[in-house]
């Protein structure tokens, strides 16, 4: 292994012996690169391989040309790139052939492989690289892709990059992105090529002989792989996806126009088709014959109109579709316009005044979704709609009762409307939720109560806002524990809190707060004397006789 090792740092000497001629290192800085290399050349020759090895031999040599790039920059220095940088990428490519061939399983190995080709000027090295991967990862699509996009646009290769996704499609015949990013591929060709046709023209060149066939220069390629695709893959999103794709081309308006008639025949039942065909009337400029507008107020009655027709569409859709998805994208489309920024006060009403018409529309016929619930109230309160907010939020609990999120809604509503019945709604909430998923809105109420009050209107809102029980306590307490981090902290304060209430004929509350304080890992058991003689002043007659008989046998049991 020595004698390798040897002749591999004497293969590096002319370039090291160069890198100090041309004054771009030292020769101590050279003896020091062969005592690493010497290191590195030990640690991927020995008998047992690791993998972390062969990436820190390549990242010390991408370092070492990073520097050398840095120092030719610095004194103006270009020649001996052959003799330098050239035979460190060569060496650099014989340790990543190595490791992927010993860790082929590994994508990102590759990957690196691939990226550092690019980077360093390898690039005939390249399609090498993509063959040997995609003969070990013919099962990931997104490599195929990246494959023939670098022969279509790095290696001006459109055949290479054909014969690639044709490869691909063998292996994976029901991909979406397959077929997606082949139709891209074959548009931009023919873009291309009319491009190059306009640029021979102009030239007054003759293109006759030059091989330009009016199908390929129309997107026929194209439109071979949306018909063959939507024979397999009967998708409205599908659909959809490559009507995107073929806009984005000017050429191809027969095309566009081919598939977005197919999407309405094939996909009517589809809401992703009503939504597209909605969504189209923002783009549809007026007819030539109108005076475009010039003024801002004529601007915004323009996109007025333009969303107006947009609507038109979506009530449509909602008779022929009455369902939640449909819905969905309605309100959607109404949110998206009216979260536009906009100057025009007008603009900014008919938004809000849509959106609030779909929103109850939607609630009427019982096709709104959970979190629309939440999206309503929102803006209902943020535009100082209370009342109806109200109205809203219990509409929206009392559909989904098992939902914490909409119970906080409630109490979000409720401190908003000034409400007394705050209290009141975590009786309701808790007879209704699941433990497990409570938490959120005591925290919610406590973060309120502490956080919007003053001391003296907090100690209010529990004198004013009963009926809490002890069990109410209780609950909010075994909640705490039940979590995954409990929080002796959180634990104080509830008991505090209960005592306030019950602490004057509940000696079982105080002694579950000294239990408490003994038995948790972050308790302090010098507090339970404390809390001992604050039971003994609170509690009354009876109560006080139960406690001290309840502290002394538990302290018996603890002798």
């Amino acid at each position: 292994m020595a004698e390798i090792i040897q002749e591999r740092i004497e293969d590096r000497l002319p370039e090291l012996e160069q890198l100090e001629r041309i004054g771009l290192f030292s020769r101590a800085e050279i003896k020091a690169i062969i005592k690493k290399a010497s290191d590195l050349e030990y640690r991927i020759q020995r008998r047992a391989l690791f993998k972390e090895d062969f990436i820190n031999y390549v990242q010390y040599e991408i370092n070492l040309l990073e520097l050398i790039q840095r120092r030719r920059a610095r004194i103006g220095y270009s020649f001996k790139k052959d003799e330098i940088e050239n035979s460190i990428v060569h060496r650099v490519q014989g340790v990543f052939r190595r490791a992927s061939a010993k860790w082929k399983d590994d994508v990102q190995l590759w990957l690196s492989y691939v990226v550092f080709c690019k980077k360093w000027a390898a690039k005939a090295q390249l399609s090498k690289v993509f063959s040997a991967m995609l003969a070990i990862h013919s099962n990931k699509p997104a490599l195929w892709i990246m494959a023939a996009k670098w022969e279509m646009e790095d290696r001006l290769s459109s055949e290479s990059a054909r014969q690639l996704f044709l490869r691909a499609l063998r292996f994976h015949p029901e991909c979406p992105k397959l077929y997606q990013e082949y139709f891209r591929m074959e548009l931009m060709h023919a873009e291309k090529l009319r491009k190059e046709k306009q640029e021979f023209e102009k030239a007054k060149m003759d293109v006759g002989a030059l091989d330009y066939p009016e199908e390929i220069l129309k997107g026929e390629l194209a439109r071979i792989i949306y018909k063959n695709s939507l024979s397999i893959i009967k998708d409205a999103e599908f659909h959809v996806s490559l009507l995107s794709i073929a806009q984005l081309f000017d050429f191809a308006k027969d095309l566009q126009k081919e598939i977005y008639d197919d999407l309405q025949a094939l996909h009517t039942d589809d809401p992703l088709t009503w939504d597209y065909v909605a969504r189209r009337e923002l783009e549809i400029e007026s007819q030539s014959g109108e005076e475009q507008p010039t003024t801002k107020q004529a601007k915004a009655v323009e996109v007025c109109r333009k969303e107006e027709r947009c609507c038109a569409v979506y009530e449509e859709a909602v008779k022929t579709l009455p369902t939640e998805a449909m819905w969905k994208c309605y309100i959607n489309f109404c949110l998206e316009r009216f979260a536009k920024k906009t100057n025009s006060q007008f603009l900014r009403e008919k938004r809000l005044e849509r959106t609030m018409i779909a929103f109850r529309k939607a609630h009427e016929l019982k096709l709104l979704l959970e979190f629309q619930y939440k999206q309503w109230i929102e803006l209902l309160l943020h535009h100082d709609f209370i009342k109806e907010a109200l109205e809203v939020v219990v509409a929206g609990t009392e559909l989904f009762r098992d939902s914490v999120t909409m119970w906080q809604m409630k109490l979000q509503v409720l401190i908003d409307s000034k409400s007394p019945d705050v209290a009141a709604l975590f009786e309701e909430a808790f007879v209704h939720l699941k433990p497990q998923v409570c938490l959120p809105l005591w925290i919610s109420w406590a973060e309120w109560s502490e956080g919007a009050q003053s001391q003296e209107d907090t100690e209010a809102v529990f004198k004013e806002s009963r009926p809490f029980s002890v069990d109410f306590f209780r609950k909010i307490i075994q909640f705490e524990k039940e979590q995954e981090s409990c929080k002796m902290a959180n634990l104080r304060e509830y008991y505090e809190r209960a005592l306030r209430e019950f602490g004057s004929v509940d000696s079982d509350l105080w002694m579950d707060y000294i239990k408490e304080e003994l038995n948790h890992p972050l308790g302090k058991p010098e507090n339970c004397g404390q809390i001992y003689w604050r039971a003994m002043k609170m509690l009354q007659g009876e109560s006080a006789e139960v406690f001290v008989a309840k502290h002394a046998m538990h302290q018996a049991g603890h002798l």
